[in-house]
């Protein structure tokens, strides 16, 4: 499955990142903690070089708990801070003021120096599509200032939004990259909603998902789906298996799999089909 998807309004987004980064205190990256290497765009890195950084591993609800304690430790051993929330609900967001204080807490003494008592404190706030950004950010202002929607590509333009007296963040539109080298990230992205759906073919999607589930967390696919999982099936094996269970048969005997593939993901996506990560830091694989 080739998934490219990269409309013309990231490019001017990279620009305008650029162009604004040097006004900025700092940078905060929105990670889905299920998938916190793919869901970050690589060339983040090399834009912010030399930013100090906070981490935001963000819907921890959905991500296996085991997990995000690696990822966390991952990001701290590289000199991040890390905040790990589920901005839906709030969840760990209020301490997000005191983190951007805590990582920046040279520079404020150095302001303090000098006289700057009070200065306001930027963060630019960065992540792709649909990885809860405005939410998150909605929730940190605790008003709602940022458009947010459950779809990739909502907000298009910059915007300031004051959190208290001394701190401001800068939102940026979601940006995803020209060409995923590695066709896994792209695929992962897809099985969170990160690239829009009506571009992909959801059955093949669907079969990915599954047999990346049956690969590892069997469990809670066979509780979820009464299914046996065997080794040797493939995903679309799998997807029939299920949506015999489920009862999606037509005409035929034959399985509606595409159907199948649709309650999969949205399973998946609303965490009811357990909490999951799809990566493990880098040194740790294998």
């Amino acid at each position: 499955m080739d998934i490219q998807w990269y409309p013309g309004h990231m490019t001017k987004t990279r620009r305008m990142i650029e162009a604004e980064l040097k006004k900025m205190d700092a940078v905060c990256e929105i990670l889905d903690a299920r998938l916190p290497m793919s869901s970050r765009n690589p060339d983040v890195e090399a834009l912010t070089a030399g930013k100090p950084r906070l981490i935001v591993l963000n819907r921890v609800d959905l991500a296996d708990p085991a997990a995000t304690r690696r990822w966390r430790d991952h990001f701290q051993g590289k000199g991040a801070a890390v905040l790990e929330t589920n901005a839906k609900t709030g969840q760990g967001t209020a301490r997000f003021p005191a983190a951007v204080r805590t990582l920046l807490a040279d520079k404020l003494a150095a302001y303090a120096q000098k006289g700057q008592v009070g200065r306001v404190v930027r963060v630019m706030i960065l992540g792709i599509p649909n990885v809860g950004k405005s939410t998150f950010i909605n929730q940190v202002a605790r008003r709602k200032t940022a458009k947010a929607e459950d779809r990739p590509g909502v907000t298009r333009g910059k915007q300031w939004i004051p959190v208290d007296a001394g701190l401001e963040l800068l939102d940026t539109p979601g940006m995803l990259w020209p060409k995923f080298e590695d066709e896994t990230v792209g695929m992962r992205l897809a099985f969170t909603g990160a690239v829009r759906d009506e571009i992909l073919d959801v059955e093949e999607l669907g079969c990915h998902l599954i047999a990346s589930l049956a690969e590892q967390y069997p469990q809670a696919l066979q509780e979820r789906y009464k299914i046996e999982i065997s080794p040797e099936e493939d995903g679309y094996a799998l997807l029939q298996k299920a949506g015999r269970k489920r009862g999606f048969v037509v005409r035929g005997g034959e399985v509606d799999t595409e159907r199948m593939a649709r309650i999969l993901l949205d399973e998946f996506r609303g965490g009811r089909l357990g909490r999951f990560t799809l990566e493990l830091p880098p040194e740790e694989v294998g």
